[in-house]
């Protein structure tokens, strides 16, 4: 027969250490992200929230004494109802917010709520379907809004969209 050597398996390192630099390794990891979450916040302000007024959509006049509203200002613009282009049965409701850099009077509001509903007045229901179709009317929508307000309009954000 032949000699069979007796092989000793090989020991690892022992359960103790490999818990000690799982605890180093997961402290590490740690530190890393907090020092890189005070790095990227570094400079950073917070945005002022807009309060939401009692009444969407109307300006609203200062108290005496009191300083005008300065920074960006978010106006609920009123429901958007009406037909597509093709098919002429089917209908759009839409309810949106427009985000201005700074207050705006209140015509102005309506001229863009005037323009946006001319706009979706010739739109075509294959042009607004799927993720991609949303993206791009958004896109024409706030393209719109800040060419009518000059630039005003930063954002214009969709509430609800309806179709029928």
């Amino acid at each position: 027969m032949a000699n069979v050597e007796q092989v000793q398996p090989k020991k690892g390192p022992s359960l103790v250490i490999q818990l000690a630099m799982l605890l180093v390794m997961t402290g590490a990891a740690v530190g890393m992200g907090w020092v890189s979450g005070g790095y990227l916040k570094q400079g950073e302000t917070p945005a002022p929230v807009p309060a939401a007024p009692e009444n969407a959509g109307t300006a609203e006049k200062p108290a005496e004494g009191a300083k005008p509203a300065t920074g960006p200002t978010l106006v609920q613009i009123a429901p958007i109802t009406t037909n597509l282009a093709s098919p002429s049965d089917v209908w759009i409701r839409l309810e949106a917010s427009l985000l201005y850099d700074a207050p705006q009077p209140l015509e102005m509001t309506e001229q863009i709520h005037q323009d946006l509903l001319a706009f979706l007045r010739t739109i075509k229901l294959h042009q607004i379907e799927g993720a991609s179709g949303y993206q791009h009317l958004k896109a024409d929508l706030e393209e719109r809004a800040a060419l009518r307000s000059g630039g005003h309009v930063k954002q214009v954000l969709v509430r609800t969209m309806l179709l029928e």
